[in-house]
């Protein structure tokens, strides 16, 4: 049976969702064992489906780790929490909300908002090469 494990053990992703903030990004890391990556592969296909015409979807972008890794990131962009939270509840059954993934799966999603960071430039004359 498929399984979740937080990404960040301080905050539940249920809790994430009661948050008063838009847009958010979901990132949601998936381990996949290799003999179930077609099944995985076609078990997210559905689920984005069904995600996709749901009102305050952006979009999705699935990539798979290179080098035999059995690890997917879901990269996800969302109008606010309260979308994410009601197309969750919309689409997934609550009792059994990773019923699309072969039983290997484990996820780990999380929500996050873009920070502003002050990026400082470097002169042309830094003598570095790109």
């Amino acid at each position: 049976m498929a399984k979740l494990i937080e990404m960040d053990e301080r905050v539940t992703i249920f809790a994430q969702m009661e948050e008063d903030v838009g847009p958010v990004i979901l990132i949601n890391k998936f381990s996949v064992d290799p003999e179930e990556f077609d099944q995985f592969l076609k078990g997210w296909a559905i689920e984005a489906e069904k995600f996709k015409v749901q009102p305050g979807f952006i979009s999705t972008q699935l990539h798979k780790g290179i080098g035999g890794s059995g690890t997917f990131i879901n990269y996800a962009v969302w109008e606010s929490a309260a979308h994410f939270k009601t197309a969750v509840n919309n689409v997934m059954n609550p009792q059994d909300r990773m019923s699309a993934y072969p039983p290997s799966t484990v996820a780990s999603p999380h929500l996050f908002k873009k920070v502003a960071v002050e990026v400082l430039s470097i002169p042309a004359d830094h003598g570095l090469t790109r």
